[in-house]
C-alpha cells in the first residue's frame, strides 16, 4: 500500500533523508511517522490491505509485511546534495538503483546506460579495456539495466552466442558509457571515491521528474478504439512528490501525464458500492480549443493520494512563506562543496518516456459558461473542484507547454 505520512522534528542526517516503511511482497507500502510502532502496524496489516487495496482475500491472508529503510518523500532534493556521509549516500543510491532497474522510474535508453555505467563502476571497479569487461557485463546485464532493455537471448540461441560473441546493442551502449565514466575520472587526475559515484548517480536521477515520489496503484480508462466500443482500463502508477503528480503506464513504462500542483485541481470520491476515484483536472486542448480535462483514476488509495497532494502543497506554501533563509533547503553548503542547482535540468528529447502522452488517456473534456456545460470555451474561468493550489490569482490559465512537467 503506497502512502506517506507527516515528518518529524530535527533528527540526524540519515533520519532526515530516510524514514522507515512497511512493505509487502505485493509492492504495497506505507511510510511511517516517528510515533508509529511497526509491530502494531504489522498486526493491522490485513485490515489496511482490505481497506486500501483490491487484493483477493486469500492474498490478504497470506501477505507478510516487512520493514524497510526508505528515502523520506518529504526530504527536498536540494538537501540531498548537501549530504557528505558516504553511508547515507549509499542508502540513497541503492534505493534509486532499485527503482531504475525495476522500471519504477521510467528512463530513456541513454539515461539507463549512463546510470548503468555508474553501477558498473561501483560494482566492477575501474574500466579495463578488453574482453573481460564485456563478459562481466553480459553475465550480469540485469544488474545494470532494466529487464526490458537487456534483450538477452533465451535457450539455444543464448548458448550458441557464448562468451566470445559480440555485445548486443544494450551491452555495447553500456560498455561505451562505462568507458566514459572511467575517462572522466582519469581527466581529474585522481581516482574518484565511491561517494563521488553515488552522488553522480543521484544527480542523474534528479533529472527524472518523479525521483523521490511516493507511488500508488490505480487504473485509468483507455481511449475507446471506436464510437461503439469501450476501451477498458489500463494499470497505472501514480507518483506524487513535493513538486507535482505523474501518472505512469505500469506496462509500457512511460509517463501518461505529468502536472505541477500549479497546473491542476483535484478531489476524490468514494461513492457507496462503487470504486473510489481520484479526480485530476487540468487545462488542455480539444481540436485546437482550450478545454478543461478531467482524468478519473480508479483506486482504493484515492483518499491517501488526495491527502498526500494536500499535504505536499501545504509544505510548499509553508516553505515559500518562511523565505529562502528558513525554507527546507537547509543550511548553506560547505565552501568546498558544489552548490545545489536552482532548477532541475529539463529533458527535451522528442518521444522521451518522461513526456506526457495525453492521447493515450481517456479524459472528460468540458467547458462551463454559467448556464451549462458545453464543449467550447475561449478561456478557463471555472473549476468543478475547489481544491487547488492558490497562487493569488484565483483562477487557472491555459497550461504553457514549455513550463509543464511533461517537458522534463
Amino acid at each position: 500500500m503506497d502512502g506517506t505520512e507527516g515528518s518529524a522534528g530535527q533528527p540526524g542526517p540519515a533520519e532526515r533523508s530516510h524514514r522507515s516503511s512497511v512493505s509487502s511482497v505485493g509492492a504495497r507500502e506505507v511510510q511511517l511517522k516517528p510515533k508509529h510502532q511497526p509491530y502494531k502496524l504489522g498486526r493491522q496489516w490485513p485490515e489496511l490491505l482490505l481497506r486500501f487495496t483490491s487484493a483477493p482475500d486469500d492474498d490478504v491472508a497470506m501477505d507478510e509485511p516487512f520493514l524497510q529503510f526508505r528515502r523520506n518523500v518529504f526530504f527536498p532534493k536540494q538537501r540531498e546534495l548537501q549530504i557528505h556521509d558516504e553511508e547515507v549516500l549509499r542508502l540513497l543510491y541503492e534505493e534509486a538503483k532499485g527503482n531504475v532497474l525495476a522500471a519504477r522510474y521510467p528512463c530513456d535508453v541513454e539515461d539507463c546506460e549512463a546510470l548503468g555505467a555508474l553501477v558498473c563502476r561501483v560494482q566492477l571497479g575501474p574500466y579495463q579495456p578488453g574482453q573481460p569487461a564485456a563478459c562481466a557485463l553480459r553475465e550480469k546485464l540485469d544488474s545494470f539495466l532494466p529487464a526490458h532493455l537487456c534483450k538477452r537471448g533465451q535457450g539455444l540461441f543464448a548458448a550458441l552466442r557464448g562468451r566470445g560473441a559480440r555485445a548486443g546493442p544494450g551491452e555495447q551502449g553500456l560498455l561505451n558509457a562505462y568507458r566514459q565514466v572511467q575517462e572522466a575520472s582519469s581527466d581529474d587526475g585522481c581516482e574518484a571515491t565511491l561517494g563521488t559515484h553515488y552522488r553522480a548517480y543521484l544527480l542523474k536521477c534528479h533529472e527524472l521528474p518523479f525521483y523521490g515520489c511516493a507511488f500508488f496503484h490505480g487504473e485509468v480508462d483507455k481511449p475507446a478504439p471506436g464510437f461503439l466500443h469501450r476501451g477498458g482500463r489500463k494499470p497505472v502508477s501514480v507518483a506524487i512528490s513535493l513538486e507535482g503528480v505523474h501518472v505512469i503506464d505500469s506496462r509500457e513504462k512511460h509517463v501518461l501525464l505529468g502536472l505541477r500542483f500549479q497546473e491542476l485541481s483535484w478531489d476524490h470520491t468514494s461513492p457507496e458500492e462503487e470504486e473510489p476515484v481520484l479526480w485530476l483536472e487540468f487545462d488542455g486542448e480539444s481540436e485546437g480549443t482550450p478545454v478543461n480535462k478531467l482524468l478519473k483514476i480508479y483506486s482504493k488509495q484515492a483518499e491517501l493520494m488526495s491527502s498526500l497532494i494536500e499535504y505536499c502543497i501545504e509544505l510548499s506554501q509553508a516553505a515559500e512563506s518562511a523565505g529562502p533563509q528558513d525554507s527546507a533547503t537547509g543550511p548553506p553548503l560547505d565552501p568546498g562543496s558544489s552548490p545545489a542547482p536552482v532548477q532541475r535540468p529539463k529533458l527535451r528529447r522528442q518521444g522521451s518516456v518522461v513526456c506526457s502522452r495525453i492521447q493515450h488517456l481517456s479524459t472528460i473534456d468540458y467547458v462551463e459558461d454559467g448556464k451549462g456545460i458545453r464543449r467550447v470555451k475561449p478561456k478557463r474561468t471555472t473549476s468543478f473542484f475547489s481544491r487547488q493550489l492558490s497562487l493569488g490569482q484565483g483562477s487557472y490559465t491555459v497550461v504553457q507547454t514549455g513550463d509543464s512537467l511533461e517537458q522534463g
